[in-house]
């Protein structure tokens, strides 16, 4: 289409591949972990060798500020309003008291608030998923009302694309797909859409965390096509070795997904010392011993497949038990073989002996199941109750509004370094990078009944969510762990699908094997998808979807890196090339509309509907300049800015 489209990218395409530059820099340097292979289990290894380079203090790429400075550079030029910057001038307790506590402490000035035209964009897609649409930006910028910003995060929270995005983003939080090939677990289509449908009900009916997580560590069904929070338990399913295997693996599970903690994983291998010195003060600590005593609480459960047709055994659903087939001791040490090292009891044990089983034991108080109770229902009261429970999750949520988290990565928390008022000793600091924020957050998330529209809610109507991206002055990279400005993300692979779609109002069709031939409605936004693999029925999207890193719920999490084919598929895939022509197939209905319109009014309408603001004046100008009045030549023009707006850096990222 010519040189008006390299006119109008205004560098979007190379922010975008200079994301992609950053990939794997924080690996740079000596690991410094005496037994490495503890680190690299599986999809953990870059999570976890990343966080021992941060504690060993060689984590020098401040990857989210150097990004944020790259794209903040090829955005036009924005006036952010002032916020009071005295922490006194906040309500004890509050967000912005402890993060402007800390900019008075460490002399650090932070970013202005941004405006509304930024404000309305950030917001809605962080809780929704979706860009706003034109009149929703106009009506409420055009607001003079003091609690606007508050009154539209509450509709937001209220809109049922909210539960959409919550519940692809616990989709993956959650590992819900149809097979994880790296323990050839199968769910099978009709486990996964049960399960999807559990967590997208929960979510639309308001179900407190905590019930919804007792849910999953409890679940027990006959058929897994009928019960969703019984395919949770399924991630611990794993072959080629002994029942511990799985009862380990769903311990695992349980503590990586609602507490925060990855490193049980390693102990159930090992005891930590010698092997986390250098990770986890805590898991430096704890024995072997103590993990068996948590993977006990899972030794009364087993898992059956029962084939749905007796002729053919490979298709088949899942039972979820307690007490059944003999599962009605504790933990046996008696394995040479599986996935992991052998246990053995102790010399001279033998079979049947009290020494020989290891009974649960909850690690952090010592806590075993009460008279007569469920050993999985113990264990979901004591992580559930569990302080720990409340602020992994409010860490959870909070990486996603601010690009990392106060631990971070989010699962790797170090229980031993976690209290203000009870340091740990030299050379080891607190974990957190604001603790006591951290651990207030937790006690309102735990106050509001562990409501997550809630804990939501206080976050983004705080000043510290509310600052602009952009940075007056020099910023220092040093200040990310203070969240002082707002941290670009690039969006999700499912928001850029779906704002390529909203904007041209030109909406796909897609029939999702295993889903909607299985009952459920066609697909038109990539966000309602109920798993991250598989095909729709455009064999087109799936690779550009695939090229924004979605991951596969399994061994390749979801990741924020950029890369040259991200830029390839805005550029070059049919999705986005049939939505920027005026004819044609599945040509831009946002074209068909507005395309009798006169040359300033369309441009200022294009901007508008794509990136949610109107063109600055040079980008006015530079757009009207390729722009005939009339003709195929004008045509052409218009559909090559359309292309631009797609490939600009402020579609490809929340900023």
């Amino acid at each position: 289409m010519g040189q008006p489209r390299r006119a109008l990218i205004l560098c979007g395409l190379a922010v975008v591949a200079g994301a992609g530059f950053l990939i794997g820099q924080e690996l740079q340097g000596q690991l410094p972990v005496e037994h490495p292979e503890c680190s690299y289990f599986g999809a953990d290894r870059e999570k976890l060798a990343n966080a021992a380079l941060a504690k060993a203090g060689a984590r020098k790429t401040y990857r989210v500020s150097n990004l944020t400075e790259q794209v903040v550079k090829a955005l036009p030029a924005s006036a952010g309003a002032t916020r009071p910057q005295d922490a006194s001038q906040y309500p004890s307790g509050s967000i912005d008291a402890y993060i402007w506590a800390d900019f008075q402490k460490n002399g650090i000035t932070p970013a202005p608030a941004t405006t509304d035209w930024e404000f309305i964009r950030r917001v809605t897609l962080d809780l929704t998923g979706r860009i706003p649409t034109p009149d929703r930006v106009l009506t409420f910028v055009a607001d003079s009302t003091p609690n606007k910003r508050a009154a539209l995060i509450d509709e937001l929270l209220r809109s049922p694309q909210w539960v959409d995005k919550w519940t692809m983003y616990f989709g993956d939080l959650y590992q819900n797909t149809v097979t994880k090939s790296s323990t050839s677990l199968n769910r099978f289509a009709q486990g996964r859409n049960a399960f999807y449908q559990w967590i997208h009900d929960s979510l639309a009916n308001g179900t407190p965390y905590n019930q919804m997580a007792t849910a999953l560590i409890t679940s027990a069904a006959a058929n897994s096509y009928n019960d969703g929070p019984s395919n949770w338990i399924l991630n611990g399913y794993i072959t080629g070795g002994p029942q511990q295997d799985i009862w380990d693996q769903s311990t695992a599970f349980v503590f990586d997904t609602f507490l925060g903690i990855t490193h049980v994983n390693c102990l159930l291998c090992h005891s930590g010392r010698g092997h986390l010195d250098s990770l986890s003060l805590w898991g430096s600590q704890t024995t072997r011993y103590q993990a068996w005593q948590l993977a006990a609480f899972q030794a009364h459960t087993s898992f059956t497949r029962t084939p749905v047709d007796s002729s053919n055994t490979n298709v088949y659903y899942w039972s979820v038990q307690d007490g059944a087939k003999g599962f009605t001791t504790d933990y046996p040490l008696n394995t040479t073989t599986g996935n992991r090292p052998a246990r053995v009891a102790p010399a001279g044990c033998k079979s049947g002996q009290p020494c020989y089983y290891v009974g649960p034991q909850y690690i952090f108080n010592g806590d075993a199941p009460n008279p007569g109770e469920g050993y999985r229902a113990a264990l979901a009261r004591e992580v559930t109750g569990d302080f720990q429970f409340a602020r992994a999750t409010v860490n959870y949520i909070w990486a996603q509004f601010f690009g990392m988290g106060m631990v971070d990565p989010p699962d790797t928390f170090d229980p031993a370094r976690l209290d203000p008022n009870n340091p740990p000793p030299a050379p080891w600091t607190l974990q957190p990078t604001n603790a006591a924020l951290l651990n207030a957050l937790a006690q309102h998330f735990i106050d509001s009944g562990y409501d997550l529209k809630q804990l939501m809610r206080e976050i983004a109507n705080s000043d510290t969510y509310q600052l602009s991206s952009r940075y007056n002055g020099t910023w220092n990279a040093a200040w990310e762990l203070y969240f002082a400005r707002k941290f670009v993300r690039r969006l999700w692979a499912e928001e850029i699908h779906d704002a390529v779609a909203q904007s041209s109002g030109t909406f796909p069709s897609y029939s999702y094997t295993g889903f909607t031939d299985q009952g459920y409605p066609k697909i038109n936004y990539a966000m309602r998808m109920p798993d991250v693999v598989n095909a729709p029925s455009d064999g087109n999207i799936s690779p550009m979807l695939d090229s924004f890193l979605r991951g596969n719920r399994d061994n390749q999490p979801r990741a924020k890196d950029g890369s040259i084919l991200q830029a390839l598929n805005l550029m070059n895939n049919t999705y986005v090339v049939q939505r920027s022509h005026l004819t044609g197939t599945n040509a831009s209905q946002l074209l068909v509309k507005t395309n009798g319109l006169g040359n300033t009014d369309l441009v200022n309408t294009l901007y508008l509907n794509i990136l949610s603001r109107y063109p600055t004046p040079d980008e006015l100008q530079t757009a009207l300049s390729t722009m005939p009045s009339g003709g195929s030549s004008r045509t052409g023009a218009v559909q090559n800015l359309v292309w631009s707006l797609y490939n600009k850096v402020d579609f490809v990222f929340n900023y």
